[in-house]
């Protein structure tokens, strides 16, 4: 099993009252993921750059890191 760290953009809006994920971006570093996420905070209700480990084989996402966060986002790491 191969593992890579990749930087992700993760935005979110409000849908009957509830916050749900937008179409994920992918970005090619820490100072990278954290300029779009900073970009994109005035167009929605939180957005969020994580670190993650991905399964080269699966696809798979595990472990989120959260490197910047702006306005209203969910929590990852909950059960």
């Amino acid at each position: 099993m191969s593992t890579a760290e990749k930087f992700i953009i993760l935005p979110y809006r409000k849908n009957r009252g509830n916050l749900v994920p937008g179409e994920m971006r992918q970005a090619s570093s820490i100072p990278s993921a954290e300029k779009i996420a900073a970009s994109m905070a005035a167009r929605f209700v939180g957005v969020a750059a994580y670190a993650v480990m991905v399964d080269d084989e699966t696809g798979d996402m595990s472990s989120p890191r959260l490197l910047a966060k702006h306005g209203e986002i969910a929590d990852l790491n909950a059960a």
